[in-house]
């Protein structure tokens, strides 16, 4: 907000959206490094600098697998809304088509039964 402009909804929800991905991926690798902690503490016989390695190496592992999972469900998600739309568009076809045929056919009643 520069120049004493409030920004628009569309940028003001942008903005939530972002902040929102920040902090579930600040709050996916604390949920890491902790899960890194608590395995490596299940090792004492390790020195300080091995301790530390396990701790970089699990948590990178344990946010790559949570990436791709992510990832994965992002794919499925485009595919599952391609899947939908084409749906949605066969289905609003077919309503339109009846609702012609059943406009044609009750004029062609009304026609055929008009006086003369």
């Amino acid at each position: 907000m520069t120049g004493g402009t409030s920004p628009s909804p569309g940028e003001a929800s942008a903005g939530i959206q972002q902040l929102e991905g920040y902090l579930l991926a600040q709050s996916r690798v604390r949920e890491a490094k902790e899960s890194a902690v608590a395995f490596a503490d299940r090792m004492p016989w390790l020195t300080t600098a091995q301790h530390e390695e396990v701790v970089g190496l699990y948590t990178q592992d344990h946010i790559d697998i949570s990436r791709r999972a992510l990832e994965l469900v992002v794919a499925r998600a485009a595919e599952l809304r391609a899947e939908y739309s084409a749906r949605y568009e066969q289905l609003k076809r077919r309503l339109l088509c009846l609702s012609l045929a059943t406009l044609l056919g009750a004029s062609c009643v009304l026609l055929w039964h008009a006086p003369r």
